[in-house]
């Protein structure tokens, strides 16, 4: 690792990014580096024809245009970090346009599936179970991030006002609502269970944090997404359960329910508007599928049959 990549991967981690992004911006950067050494190129001499042809390389390697498009903005940061710093005399980033990735609407679960997952999930016997059912239940009743739940607290947790501070994406903060099943599944794996995961790690005994493994310690973003896919495997109910998941539906569930987009926006964490307005295209796909159901000359003559 050089070192203009050394200090920006550090401005990244002093602004809060988490170490999963940063490994990802690690691995764009070294792949480009790498690219630039076998066609003889130093890195501040890059310009906007290698960059076209390094991209075109990689949709010819197979890489899709989603990952082609992530890794172009990564590399745009970096050479913008550089110009700013002197290393580079221009960034052959700047006009590159990325790679259109097709839109997708987020997968969705429905209520009636989660009450069907929840029962389930509510006739486990194993030891985990409690656990596993307040993050379910947070997860749905609050739209948290993956990394916001396993980052979470015992200490931000408000559960008289029914309340949690959030340290989000860049260290921002804000305040997320919960509902009261989801306060009753949390107190009674605080009560049941959190005692004694803390108890099977010495190290971890005067841990702060919430939601603990089964070795009792902090989850992990890959833990986590591990326990989902444990819930599936123990409750026979297979949903693709993934936090994303999670996180749409609690976003589409408020916005059909008549949320304000702007107060959908604070409750995500997003930055901008925009990245909240996907959840306008899933509801209108909502809207048409009821209408097609309900009006008959809106649907296909197989349909009707």
């Amino acid at each position: 690792m050089n070192r203009p990549e050394s200090e920006f991967l550090q401005s990244l981690k002093i602004r809060g990014f988490s170490p999963r992004t940063l490994d990802s911006y690690e691995r764009d950067i070294d792949l480009f580096f790498g690219y630039l050494d076998e066609k003889g190129i130093l890195f501040d001499q890059a310009n906007r024809s290698s960059v076209s042809d390094f991209l075109a390389n990689e949709l010819l390697r197979g890489v899709s245009r989603r990952s082609s498009a992530r890794r172009l903005s990564s590399l745009r940061q970096f050479y913008a970090f550089c110009l700013e710093n002197g290393y580079v005399k221009e960034n052959p980033f700047i006009d590159v346009p990325s790679p259109k990735t097709p839109f997708r609407l987020p997968d969705l679960l429905s209520e009636k599936e989660f009450s069907v997952l929840l029962e389930a999930n509510a006739r486990r016997v194993d030891e985990l179970a409690t656990r596993d059912t307040a993050i379910l239940e947070l997860m749905f009743a609050s739209g948290m991030r993956a990394s916001e739940i396993v980052n979470m607290d015992l200490s931000w947790i408000d559960f008289s006002m029914r309340v949690i501070r959030v340290i989000g994406k860049g260290n921002k903060e804000r305040i997320v609502p919960f509902s009261k099943s989801a306060r009753e599944a949390m107190l009674v794996y605080q009560k049941e269970l959190r005692p004694s995961l803390l108890s099977k790690d010495p190290r971890e005994r005067k841990s702060n944090a919430f939601f603990l493994s089964s070795r009792g310690r902090r989850l992990t973003v890959r833990g986590l997404e591990f326990i989902l896919a444990e819930v599936e495997a123990k409750t026979g109910i297979r949903l693709g359960l993934h936090p994303h998941e999670l996180r749409h539906t609690f976003a589409t569930e408020m916005l059909e329910g008549g949320a304000d987009l702007r107060l959908i926006q604070e409750l995500l964490g997003h930055e901008s508007l925009d990245t909240t307005t996907i959840y306008t295209h899933v509801s209108t796909k909502a809207m048409k599928d009821e209408y097609t159901k309900f009006f008959p000359r809106a649907r296909t003559n197989d349909e009707k049959k």
